[in-house]
């Protein structure tokens, strides 16, 4: 049993750790962290999309979303659309710098993906991503059973 909560935690934290530095390598020269590099991929990959939207795709906190924004937007990376508007509600787009890193960070995301696909079938890679999701949501109920 010891054996089984080892290998789980050291894979899934290796895998988080791997995820965080590719993202930070690829990033640097645009002076970008992990959650910049989030942010911009789902805009990239939706065209437009809201904060409250972008909060739930990229499983971070409002605060998180926002600070990246903020960040986002001073560097000329995004604009909004409708600046009158809650910005929570108010839909947000590209600009052309942003664009071009959003498809440098999509198309290296796709590579990515397709190397840890090797030696994968169609199935098994199905397979893969269901039971992540079974053990991921049985987390998610023992941690907020653990919090009441």
């Amino acid at each position: 049993m010891e054996e089984r909560f080892e290998t789980f935690t050291v894979l899934i934290n290796r895998i988080s750790r791997n995820i965080r530095k590719i993202k930070n390598q690829e990033m640097a020269d645009y002076n970008l962290r992990s959650a910049h590099v989030s942010c911009l991929y789902y805009i990239y990959r939706a065209e437009t999309i809201t904060a409250t939207e972008l909060c739930e795709k990229c499983e971070e906190d409002k605060a998180t979303i926002s600070r990246s924004l903020d960040y986002l937007e001073k560097n000329e990376f995004i604009t909004c659309l409708s600046p009158n508007t809650k910005r929570y509600k108010s839909p947000l787009v590209l600009t052309e710098k942003g664009s071009s890193v959003g498809k440098k960070i999509a198309d290296k995301i796709d590579g990515v993906l397709d190397q840890i696909s090797v030696g994968l079938t169609e199935e098994e890679r199905q397979s893969f991503y269901r039971y992540l999701s079974i053990i991921s949501n049985s987390l998610e109920v023992i941690a907020n059973k653990e919090g009441e």
